[in-house]
Formats: structure tokens, sequence, C-alpha cells
């Protein structure tokens, strides 16, 4: 039977194969995320050349773990390292290969896009590098503590009176700039006596009930907790939260992630809390920026304030520089106009202030006591202090023994005891006679060079050994002494007698009846550029705890009175000292007058560093000169550069570019570059 064409054909046909499968990816292989696969990574290798963000693929296990702040392991140069995933992108600049994540460490995003923008800006202008300045903004991991629920955020507070902020010219309106969300800018000069805790929470608080949030920079861990102690009487203790190297690395990450998540509106803390990750902030606040411990000791040696004002620039928040002194760089931001003076009248000061005496005030005082200008403890300080016991109060006595080494002067007149080869400061070693600590030439036949005498003395002796002679002197008081590691955090009202070291001084909660500043010529006499603004700022920080004159307070400086801050001290008037200070560094071309870098390290790497530096066309080199003993088998060598300041970012390049060269050639010699240093001579 004959079949149709159709079923013929059907005979024939060839059956279709199946489709393939698709093909599985061999084992060990990666493939990138669908969407941005590229991640930017800040790598932690501390080279200037390397001092970039580098590009890696994002495979796709880790896509939803890959977000930008994220913490990450990758391999850079065939070693496994650990970064910052700073951004994802579509495509790479890199035409080549590039490499995937090793592993997202944690999915936290521990580093916000501000914060890397402030250190990144950090790391240009003190020449440094963003890894470095990333260890002080994002503090190490703790991961049981991240892995706790988070707080639920705080609830707007209500903004305080703070009716204490009308003693002060334009501190109220200074206040209302920071609850509108205004960027104001304050210089501010505190009252002897103020409750400055109190004070600069109400700043805070301010700018939190307006839904922004707040950072307070203090100098040291005493601070902290009496800042924001006085921030949670205002706020509540889950707004505000307190960053500093003693609360230990699960209770500050805590913390930190609080404030990193949103809960907190107001940070508390030392300098590294000038980083600290709050949403909005609406004010950035430093207490005392003229202390030391503003400075940090790592590359690239930032200041705490210069970070807020940079911050304050990226974010647009308000800044208040505060303190009872003021220092040059504070009057450079009222001089320039950007910054606005919030103090009180001469009338309120001189109402606050305790009565301030001075050696050489008055010829009554020399008649008395013709010995005064050279006895360690004249007529006049023990006559302040028996009246103050006397009274029922305590006395606190500075003496300004930490920080500096013993130095010597002329028993005579007190000139400081140099040497005549390189009129360097004699210093008396643990065996033999007095010799020189920059030439360790022996000076055995000292003659002072002011009055002829052969006879020195040491300017400086330590808390102890005062404790001892003033137990002595005013038997039947209690002493107490206060300074290394044993600080007081504060004493009773009952009379005794507390001795201090500059930074260690104790509260009393009804104020000291009287403060005795002892030794001035070792502050004053320091060959440092600051020494008169420091001397004065730590003298300000003693006093101010002394009642005021209408209440007997009393405070005995023993130091000339016709000195430039001891007259400021006198008449409570920190501002022109300040004011002073900067037309003699203006004058003289240091800082803040201008920006100046200091370069240390062997000769041969200060030499060839100098040589290749391209510097802007204010550019100065001055120097180098040796540091400490020229014949030491590692001798070592300084060079100050400066600049005007309108081309100091200028000078900060130059100086990076110069520092890549020596790492691409892996120079030996290492060197210390540091822009704007505080110790300059």
């Amino acid at each position: 039977m004959a079949t149709s064409d159709a079923s013929a054909n059907a005979l024939f046909e060839v059956p279709a194969e199946p489709p393939a499968p698709a093909a599985k990816p061999a084992r060990g292989v990666q493939s990138p995320a669908a969407e941005l696969p590229v991640a930017r990574v800040c790598v932690d290798v501390p080279l200037a050349h390397l001092d970039r963000p580098y590009e890696y693929l994002v495979p796709v296990k880790s896509d939803a773990d890959a977000v930008p702040g994220a913490r990450v392991r990758v391999r850079f140069a065939g070693k496994p390292v650990d970064g910052y995933l700073l951004e994802r992108v579509a495509e790479a600049e890199h035409r080549g290969k590039l490499q995937f994540l090793e592993r997202v460490v944690s999915p936290e995003p521990v580093l916000a896009p501000e914060v890397a923008r402030l250190c990144r800006a950090v790391a240009d202008r003190y020449s440094g590098t963003l890894t470095d300045v990333l260890r002080f903004a994002v503090p190490p991991r703790h991961a049981r503590v991240e892995a706790e629920e988070p707080p639920e955020p705080s609830p707007v507070p209500a903004r305080p009176a703070a009716t204490a902020w009308g003693e002060y010219r334009r501190g109220p309106a200074f206040l209302d700039a920071v609850h509108a969300g205004k960027q104001a800018h304050a210089v501010w000069q505190a009252l002897p006596g103020e409750d400055w805790p109190a004070r600069l929470a109400e700043v805070a608080a301010t700018a939190a009930a307006a839904g922004r949030g707040a950072v307070v920079v203090v100098p040291d861990h005493r601070d902290v907790a009496r800042v924001h102690a006085a921030c949670v009487a205002l706020v509540g203790e889950a707004a505000a939260v307190a960053l500093s190297a003693d609360l230990g690395p699960a209770k500050r990450y805590r913390a930190w992630l609080a404030v990193r998540r949103g809960s907190a509106r107001i940070v508390v803390g030392t300098r590294a809390a000038a980083y600290a990750p709050v949403v909005d902030p609406g004010v950035l606040v430093v207490w005392d920026d003229g202390d030391d411990q503003h400075a940090d000791q790592r590359a690239p040696y930032p200041h705490g304030r210069d970070v807020l004002i940079t911050r304050a620039r990226l974010c647009g928040a308000g800044v208040l520089v505060a303190g009872f002194a003021r220092t040059a760089e504070a009057q450079l931001l009222l001089d320039s106009g950007w910054a606005a003076e919030v103090a009180a009248t001469r009338a309120r000061v001189r109402a606050a202030a305790p009565r301030v005496t001075a050696l050489g005030e008055h010829d009554s005082q020399l008649a008395r006591d013709p010995a005064a200008r050279t006895a360690r403890i004249p007529t006049v300080a023990f006559d302040a202090v028996r009246a103050s016991l006397q009274a029922g109060y305590p006395v606190l006595v500075q003496v300004p023994r930490r920080g500096y080494v013993p130095a010597l002067t002329c028993q005579d007149c007190r000139a400081p005891a140099r040497c005549r080869r390189c009129a360097g400061p004699l210093h008396v070693p643990d065996t033999g006679p007095p010799a020189c600590r920059w030439c360790a030439a022996t000076e055995a036949n000292y003659r002072c060079t002011a009055c002829a005498s052969r006879r020195l003395r040491a300017v400086v002796v330590g808390a102890k050994r005062t404790a001892e002679e003033l137990g002595r002197a005013f038997s039947g008081f209690p002493v107490r002494t206060s300074g290394a590691r044993d600080v007081l955090s504060t004493v009773d009202d009952r009379p005794a007698l507390v001795v201090a070291t500059p930074g260690a001084e104790p509260l009393s909660p009804k104020g000291y009846g009287a403060a005795l500043l002892l030794d001035g010529w070792a502050m004053l006499n320091r060959a440092d550029l600051r020494a008169a603004e420091e001397a004065l700022r730590r003298w300000m920080t003693a006093a101010a705890l002394v009642r005021p004159a209408t209440d007997g307070g009393r405070v005995v400086v023993l130091a000339d009175s016709s000195i430039a801050p001891v007259q400021a001290l006198v008449r409570w008037d920190p501002a022109w000292h300040a004011g002073v200070e900067l037309a003699a560094r203006t004058e003289l071309g240091f800082p803040p007058a201008v920006r100046m870098a200091s370069v240390d390290g062997a000769p041969d790497a200060v030499a060839r560093l100098l040589g290749e530096l391209a510097l802007p066309p204010t550019g100065e080199v001055l120097g180098p000169v040796p540091l400490g003993d020229p014949d030491s088998p590692t001798p070592r060598e300084r060079a100050l550069v400066r600049v005007s300041r309108a081309e100091g970012k200028a000078l900060a390049d130059a100086l990076t570019t110069a520092q890549s060269l020596r790492a691409t050639r892996k120079d030996p010699d290492p060197l210390r570059v540091q822009l704007d240093p505080l110790d300059l001579i």
C-alpha cells in the first residue's frame, strides 16, 4: 500500500538532538558579580608611591557582603593584606587582568564615605598616606561586639536653656546658629572658674536638638569623663558616647559602632574622636587646643584642631575652638575673619578671676623679702598658702616637672647656664661636672656671662621633693601629690596642700583658696618656639581652679612680672598675649603665619630629599642643623622648609612626591617628615 509523501519524509527524518546542558564553571573558578563587579580598595600598604586605590573583581559569592566601607582581604604583590572597600563601579580603569577579592572580612560598613574623604584630605594636608590616617579613624574589629543587635536610634532631645552663655558676647547668637544648621565658627574664651564641661555639653545638645550630630574633642580621659557626664545629663545615656583608649577594645568598639549605625548623636573623646562617624555633624568642638596631646605622635602627625577644621570644610559643620588660654593658631582664625570671638566683658572677667601676684610687681614686696627673686618659695607665696589654709581651703601647688629635664641656671641672677663653646644648655650628668647637652663638653669652671657668678642651681625640682619641703613648712596639714601614674581626679574642700604636675591638677568642688605656680623659669626658658604660650596655658589652667578674688582666691606665680606671659596672667588677658605671639611669629616667619615642614634624618638622606624637592615660589630651606651629638656614630640633622600659607598645599604635594621617589628607590635611611610641627627649635 502506497504511503503519502508526508509519511515517507517522516520515515527518513533524523531526530533532533536535545539541547546541550549549560556548562558548569570549573572547580575553583570564580565569576564576577552581575552588577557593579569592580571594587576600588584601599590596601593597607603604608608606602608613599603606592598610596592610591586598587581595583579588584567582586566574586558572586561576596556580592551581598561587599558593600562600600566594608573590611576586605585582598592579594597584593603576592601577599594577603587587609583593606577597605571604598566603592563599587561598573567598569575598571585598569585595562589589564584584575584579581578577585580574597574575602569580605565583615559586611559591616565601618568606613563611612564622609570619613573616607576626611582621611584623604588629612593625608594630603600632612603629606601622609591614606592608610596611616585610617588607623586613627577606624578602630580594630571586635567580632563579638559587631554581632550584637544594634540599639534603637536615640530620640531627638529638647534644646537646652543654656542661659549661662548669656554672659558671653555672641554666645547666644552662636548657639542659635548651631540650632539653625548654619556653618558658624567661633573661638570661645572661657571665664576662670567656668563649668566648661557643662557649657560644651550645651553646645553639643543644641546641635542634637536640631537633629544633627556633634563631636567634642578634649585632651585626656579625665576630661572625656567630665564632658560625657555633662552630655548624658542633658540628652540621656543613649544619645552620647565616650571614646577614649582607656575604655578597652570591646567597650570602645561598641560605642563607636553605636555612632556609625546612627544610634548616638554626640561623641566625646580624645584626638581620634575627630574622625568619629557621626551622622550629619552640626558642630565640632575642641577644648584646650594648645595641649600637646591633641597632636598625634604617629605619622603623618595630624593635630586634632586642624582635623576638625578640615572636616567642617568638607561637611558644612560649625567649629568651636575653646579654652581658658588662647593659641596663636586660634588668634589667626579670628584675625582672618574665619571665626568670631565669644568672650565676656572685661568687668565680668575681673569679677571671676583670682588675684594674681608675680615677683617684683611692686617695691614693697622686694623690701620685705630681698631674696624673693632667687628663692624658690618666697615670703609672698608662704603668706598666700598660710591665709588659704587658715580660711579652711585647699592650696594647689603646680610643679613643672613632667615633660621637662632638669636644667641649670645661675644661682644669683637666674640666667640660663649655657655652654661656652656652642651655647647649648648645661645639665648635671649622673657622674662628673656639669656638661653641655648639645656638644657634651664639660663645664667644670663655669662663670655666668650676665653677672660673672660661679654658682649654679637646678631650676626644676620634682613634685615629691616639693611635697616634702612644704610638708615640713606647714606641719599639721596633709600633703597630696598628683602626677605621672597617680593622678587625682578630685580632692575634698578640707585644708590641704595638693602638689601636682601640669595637666594633673585635681578639681576642688568649691575651688582652691590659693595656687602656687612654682619654677616659672623652667617653662619660660625652654628652647622652644611655644615656650611662652605653653607656660601661660598651663598657668591659666591651674589658676582657673582658684576661687575668685572677691572670695579670697589668690595665685602666686614665681616669675618676673615684666615678662609678657606673666602680665597676661596678672590681667587675665590671653587674647592680648595671643596677638603678641602671632605678630612676633609673623615677623619671624614661623607658624601659624606660614606653613612649615621639618625633615629629620641622616645627613645624606636629608640632603638628597632637599635636592629633589620641587619647592613653590615662596619656598625657603633653613638649615640643616645637627640634632644631638654631631660626633655620634649615627648623626642626625634637621632642616626646616617654609612657604606662605597660600602655598601650603603645594609644599605638602612636593614632599609627597619626594617621599614617593625615596620609596621607589627603597632608600635605606629613614626620614621623619612633619608639617606644622609643634617643636621647631
